[in-house]
C-alpha cells in the first residue's frame, strides 16, 4: 500500500498513525519533532518533508501490509511516480483544510492511468472549517462519482451510492437489499467504488476505521506461478554497494539465483547477491521472497528503476520529467569527481539529467525545481565532500516534427561502408521516442537491421532547432546496404546518426519542425475584486483558461500556461492579493512553444556547425573519402527508397533483438 498527497497534507504523521496503531511501533513519532520513523535521512528531518520513498510493514486483522510513504513535494514527484510499480493499493490523503491540490490531482491521474484501487483519508478533520458532507461533495466533483465514506457503507444511502457506480451491483442492491463483501471488493478493485475515510492523523482519529477498510475492501490477488519483478527503486548503502529495490511479481526470488534481463536493448545475466524484506521499519535477511512482497537485492549492477524481470510485462513511460536545467558551478573541484558522484545520484533518481557538454566543457543538470536543487546541493556536499554551486536555472525544451521526414546517412571513408534510410514520423505529445523497421530483410539482414537501431536507440538525438532533444517521434529503419567486406560495426552508428539529423534538416527546410516547452496546469484563487488583473497577467503570460467560477468573495481560474511564464507568479499573486490569494501548479505535459521565434532567435543555434551532430554524410571517390552537404545527399545515396516495400512494421523491443 502507497501513501500519496500534496506537500503537508498529512502523509507522513499518517503512515506514524497506522504504523503506531498496528503495533509495529512503540512510539508515535512526528514530522515537527524530527523524528518520524519513515523521514529517516538528515536532510528529510532537517528539512520536515519526505525525499526517499521509505517502507515498513505491518499486521492488522490476520493480514500483513507493507506500507510505502513516498514523496508528497512536487520536485520529488518522479520518486513517487516510481512507487507505483510496487502497489497493490493506494491511500491518497486530502488535507481537510486545504482541499484536493494541485499535485493530489497529478497523484490521481498516475493512480488512474495505472489501475491502481484508491482509497481516499481526509486528514486534519479536527481544524477543518468544512464538514463532511461539502467535503464529500469536492471529492466527488474533483476526483471521482465512486468516492463514499466508508461508514456510509453499512447503510442505505451508501450502499446506494456504490450500487450507482456498477450495473451489476445496482442489479445486486435491487434484489437482495445489499451488497456482497465481494461486490464491494470488486468495485474498489475496478476503481469505481472509492472509500473514503475522515479523521485526523495527529490524534489517531479514524486510524482503525481506514486499517478496517484496506483490510476488508481489497481483493485476493493471484501471482503468476512464473518468475516476475519491477524494479522501482535504486540506492547505495553505507559501503558503497548497490541496493535495487524489487517488487516480485510472480514465482519465487531466491539469494544466489541467476536472473537475465534486458536493457537499452543490451541483454545482461547477474546473480542475486543478498535478499532482504522489510519486518516493521527494519531491513532483515531473507531466503527468499514470495511473489506479492518487496524486497532489497544486491548484485545486480544492470537494472534501473523501471526495468521489468522475468515475466513481467514492461509498464507504463514515466509521465513526470524534469523541466529545468542548471549548469555546475565547479569551483576547485575536479570535473571528473563532480561527474562521478551526480552519475551516483542519477543512478539513485533518474529524473535527475546529468549532461557534460564537451564543447562548453561544463556539467549540466536537469532536475524538478528549487527545493530538489537544494538537496542536491547538500547531497553533493555531505555525501561526497564536494561543496558546488550553480548557474541560473533554464527551460528544458524539446523538438519534435509534425510531418514525416525521410534521411540518409552515408558512412564511406576508405576501407568503410554503411548507408541507412530512416523515416521519421510524428506521434502524438508524450510518446517519447519509438523505434522499429519495416526494411525487407532481403535487402538488409536481419543482424545490420538490429545493429542500426541499437545505435539509434543508444543516445538522444538533438533537434536543428535549439538543439534540444528529440521527442514525440517515431523512427524507421526503411532501406540499408552494407559491404561484405569493408563494413564494420561503427560504420552504421555514423550512418544512423546522419540520417537522423539529415531527415531532421530536411524538417527544418520545409517548416516541420517544431519547438515544444514544458506546459503547467493550473488553478488560481483570487479575490473577485482581483480577477481583472489575474486574467490580464495569464493573458500576457499566453495562457490558456476557462473562464472564472466564483464562490463568495473568491474566484478560482483554471487552465494552462507555459512553465517559463510562471515561475515567479505565485510571488506576484500574494502580493496584489495581500496573501489572500493561491496558486496550485502541476506539470500537464509538453506543447507548442508559445514564443518559439524569440526562443529560437537567443540561442542561435546552428545545426550545421555542430559537428558532433553533423548531417553531412562521407562517400568516397578516387580511394579518398569526401564530404557531402546534407542538401546534396540524395543524389548522391547508393540505395533507393522511393516506393520501398511496405513490409510490417516491426518495433524494436526485447523480441525484435532476441529474434
Amino acid at each position: 500500500m502507497g501513501i500519496l498527497a500534496h506537500v503537508d497534507a498529512g502523509k507522513t504523521t499518517l503512515a506514524e498513525a497506522l504504523l503506531y496503531q498496528a503495533g509495529a511501533i512503540r512510539a508515535l513519532g512526528r514530522v515537527d519533532h524530527g523524528d518520524a520513523h519513515l523521514d529517516d535521512d538528515e536532510m528529510e528531518r532537517r528539512r520536515g518533508i519526505t525525499i526517499f520513498a521509505n517502507q515498513a510493514t505491518l499486521e492488522h486483522a490476520g493480514a500483513c501490509v507493507t506500507l510505502v510513504d513516498a514523496p508528497g513535494h512536487v520536485d520529488f514527484s518522479a520518486e513517487a511516480e516510481r512507487t507505483l510499480q510496487a502497489l497493490d493499493c493506494a491511500v491518497l490523503v486530502v488535507s481537510a483544510t486545504a482541499g484536493v491540490q494541485g499535485h493530489t490531482l497529478t497523484m490521481w491521474r498516475l493512480l488512474e492511468e495505472r489501475g491502481i484501487p484508491t482509497f481516499v483519508f481526509v486528514n486534519k478533520m479536527d481544524v477543518a472549517a468544512e464538514g463532511r458532507e461539502v467535503l464529500i461533495g469536492q471529492l466527488r466533483n474533483r476526483l471521482s462519482g465512486g468516492c463514499v465514506p466508508v461508514a456510509d457503507l453499512g447503510t442505505d444511502e451508501g450502499l446506494e451510492a456504490a450500487a450507482m457506480t456498477d450495473e451489476s451491483a445496482l442489479d445486486e442492491l435491487l434484489e437482495t437489499g445489499a451488497l456482497a463483501p465481494d461486490t464491494l471488493r470488486r468495485l474498489v478493485a475496478r476503481r469505481a467504488l472509492v472509500p473514503c475515510v475522515f479523521g485526523s492523523a495527529l490524534h489517531l482519529r479514524g486510524i482503525d476505521e481506514l486499517l478496517d477498510a484496506l483490510v476488508g475492501l481489497t481483493e485476493e490477488r493471484a501471482w503468476p506461478a512464473e518468475f516476475g519483478a519491477r524494479v522501482f527503486k535504486v540506492t547505495h548503502g553505507k559501503r558503497g554497494e548497490r541496493v535495487s529495490w524489487l517488487k516480485v511479481t510472480g514465482g519465487v526470488l531466491r539469494a544466489r539465483e541467476q536472473l537475465e534481463g534486458e536493457h537499452a536493448a543490451r541483454c545482461w545475466s547477474e546473480k542475486v547477491d543478498q535478499l532482504r524484506v522489510c519486518v516493521g521499519t527494519k531491513l532483515e535477511p531473507a531466503a527468499e521472497v514470495v511473489a506479492g512482497q518487496l524486497c532489497a537485492v544486491t548484485g545486480l549492477s544492470q537494472v534501473t528503476p523501471g526495468d521489468v524481470l522475468g515475466c513481467e510485462p514492461r509498464g507504463m513511460e514515466p509521465r513526470l520529467v524534469p523541466v529545468l536545467a542548471y549548469r555546475v558551478e565547479l569551483g576547485d573541484n575536479d570535473v571528473h569527481a563532480v561527474l562521478a558522484a551526480l552519475r551516483t545520484m542519477a543512478d539513485e533518481e533518474p529524473s535527475l539529467g546529468v549532461a557534460w557538454n564537451e564543447q562548453l566543457q561544463e556539467v549540466r543538470l536537469q532536475l524538478m525545481g528549487e527545493i530538489q536543487l537544494e538537496v542536491v546541493r547538500e547531497t553533493l556536499r555531505e555525501r561526497f565532500g564536494l561543496p558546488v554551486d550553480f548557474g541560473p536555472g533554464g527551460i528544458m525544451y524539446r523538438e519534435t516534427i509534425d510531418a514525416p521526414s525521410m534521411g540518409v546517412g552515408h558512412f564511406e571513408p576508405l576501407r568503410h561502408y554503411a548507408e541507412a534510410h530512416l523515416l521519421l514520423e510524428p506521434l502524438p505529445r508524450g510518446s517519447g521516442v519509438r523505434y522499429g523497421s519495416r526494411c525487407p530483410e532481403d535487402d538488409l539482414d536481419r543482424n545490420w537491421q538490429r545493429l542500426i537501431l541499437t545505435n539509434a536507440m543508444e543516445r538522444d538525438h538533438l533537434g536543428v532547432l535549439v538543439g534540444a532533444p528529440l521527442t514525440d517521434v517515431r523512427v524507421t529503419l526503411v532501406a540499408g546496404r552494407a559491404h561484405p567486406k569493408h563494413t564494420e560495426g561503427g560504420d552504421f552508428r555514423q550512418a544512423t546518426y546522419r540520417a537522423i539529423r539529415q531527415a531532421l534538416m530536411v524538417a527544418r527546410e520545409s517548416g516541420a519542425c517544431v519547438l515544444l516547452e514544458p506546459w503547467y496546469r493550473f488553478e488560481l484563487e483570487v479575490p473577485t475584486d482581483r480577477v481583472g488583473r489575474a486574467l490580464a497577467d495569464l493573458q500576457r503570460m499566453g495562457a490558456t483558461f476557462d473562464a472564472p467560477q466564483a464562490r463568495g468573495e473568491m474566484a478560482t481560474i483554471a487552465g494552462t500556461v507555459p512553465v517559463s511564464e510562471m515561475r515567479s507568479h505565485a510571488l506576484d499573486v500574494a502580493a496584489y492579493t495581500r496573501g489572500l490569494g493561491s496558486l496550485q501548479c502541476e506539470l500537464a505535459g509538453y506543447q507548442p512553444c508559445h514564443d518559439a521565434d524569440r526562443v529560437i532567435d537567443e540561442a542561435s543555434y546552428d545545426p550545421e556547425a555542430d559537428l558532433p551532430n553533423t548531417p553531412d554524410s562521407v562517400f568516397c571517390s578516387h580511394g579518398a573519402g569526401y564530404t557531402v552537404k546534407w542538401h546534396e545527399v540524395r543524389a548522391h545515396m547508393h540505395v533507393p527508397d522511393e516506393g520501398v516495400r511496405q513490409t510490417p512494421w516491426r518495433e524494436a523491443d526485447a523480441a525484435f533483438f532476441g529474434a
